[in-house]
């Protein structure tokens, strides 16, 4: 009896509460507002729908190579951990860094900012990062109070999104009248490609899971598996309120425009749908903010507990409520200021070459192991993945050189701190 409340008490969370955050990463703001620049690039209906078909593809490539990792390595610290265990601790420090920075800190500050321009209406008079301030003290309070209640939050706020989504799509469904539109996708290949570089954006978070491997029942199992069925499930929700996006009002309404869901929502069921689907964009805003505040800090901590950051950071037990108190005031720091807004213009580069990197520790793991490592579609599985997120990355130097060059730059600062790590050697 003692040994397995023990085991519950180290490992809180189950199946539900991993997929659920990592339905909470990927499912933000992106969804509701790409599809009418991506209509603008591709001119086709169609084509828009195949683009985020081929990203939900892209992503679980990438879910099904992380699983292989997260049964091999069931832990917390995401690509910390993957990297310093597969390639070299070096790499694996500078993935961590690269968390710090840029993977959870400034997407939270983007989150917060959104978040406060869109309850603007409900809030006059509150200026946008003073309403995001107050969300992220919010989360961070209630994941750090406790790790299963905030999984509990969490899970609420997920399931009452995905119902919230579902009654929109069955309302909208009804009232669609799609035109008799021949199904092509007429699109260069160029334009197809950097449509899925911005795709890729919102698919960004099918990783999440492993970030909290440490505190997941029967990792073994339960992490594969909740990689895979968040995004197979995140897929389908995108498809289908693209679906209704895109049909909803003809392509020229669309075309080039931010707001596409309330656009769609107040073509089918006037200001009053309009504003439900706002009130559905920040109840995405919200399970996205709770998933950064619960993921983030798990690296830190890892990487404190390892000794390469501050061990000060590391929790020896329960919820890193200092990690979780040092990303808050991160967080905090750039919503308050214009710098998290040229961090966001290089996310998808640098989390692209982390992402990269980890399936290429996979790639050599799996070589050094043999087949006692079983690898799903070996080796196409992994390569395939790897091969598109390098062309992506290609094609984000090319269009965005300079924040290509900033996201190196970061990559660099990072490889130099660790030289100055004490005792970097023995760890």
């Amino acid at each position: 009896m003692n040994v397995a409340t023990n085991s519950v008490r180290e490992r809180p969370l189950g199946l539900i509460s991993a997929t659920a955050l990592v339905v909470a990463s990927m499912i933000g703001t992106g969804v509701f507002t790409t599809s009418g620049f991506l209509l603008a690039e591709l001119k086709s209906r169609w084509a828009v729908l195949a683009i985020w078909l081929a990203g939900g593809i892209v992503a679980a490539l990438g879910a099904l190579s992380y699983g292989v990792l997260a049964r091999r390595l069931p832990e917390s610290g995401g690509e910390y951990l993957f990297l310093s265990r597969t390639l070299h601790p070096a790499l694996g420090f500078v993935a961590g860094w690269i968390s710090l920075l840029v993977g959870f800190s400034a997407p939270l500050a983007a989150v917060a900012f959104a978040f406060g321009e869109y309850v603007k209406p409900w809030l006059p008079g509150w200026p946008a990062p003073l309403s995001g301030s107050v969300l992220l003290v919010v989360f961070a309070a209630v994941h750090a109070l406790h790790v299963q209640r905030g999984a509990w939050v969490q899970n609420a706020a997920v399931l009452v999104k995905l119902l919230l989504i579902v009654f929109f799509v069955g309302f909208a469904a009804a009232r669609l009248q799609p035109p008799a539109e021949p199904i092509s996708v007429p699109a260069p290949v160029s334009a197809f490609a950097v449509s899925l570089v911005w795709v890729s954006f919102s698919y960004s978070g099918w990783n999440a899971a492993v970030y909290v491997g440490g505190e997941i029942r029967d990792p073994g199992r339960n992490l594969p598996r909740s990689l895979l069925l968040g995004t197979g499930l995140v897929t389908l929700v995108y498809l289908a309120l693209n679906g209704v996006f895109l049909f909803s009002v003809p392509p020229e309404v669309l075309s080039g425009k931010l707001e596409v869901g309330r656009i769609a929502a107040g073509a089918l069921g006037g200001p009053a749908l309009a504003n439900a689907v706002a009130v559905l964009v920040c109840l995405a805003l919200l399970t996205s903010a709770s998933s950064l505040v619960m993921a983030g800090p798990r690296v830190y901590a890892r990487m404190a507990a390892d000794g390469y950051f501050p061990r000060w950071l590391a929790a020896p037990g329960g919820p890193p409520r200092a990690a979780i108190a040092f990303q808050l005031l991160i967080a905090l720091a750039l919503l308050w200021s214009a710098a998290y807004e040229s961090l966001l213009t290089y996310i998808g580069f640098t989390l692209g070459l982390s992402t990269a990197a980890t399936v290429f520790g996979l790639i050599v793991l799996r070589r050094r192991e043999g087949e006692r490592l079983q690898v799903p579609g070996w080796p196409w599985v992994p390569a395939a993945f790897l091969l598109a997120v390098l062309a992506m990355t290609i094609l984000t130097v090319a269009r965005r050189p300079i924040e290509s060059f900033i996201g190196l730059g970061t990559i660099g600062v990072g490889w130099v701190v660790w030289w100055f790590i004490p005792g970097r050697r023995s760890k």
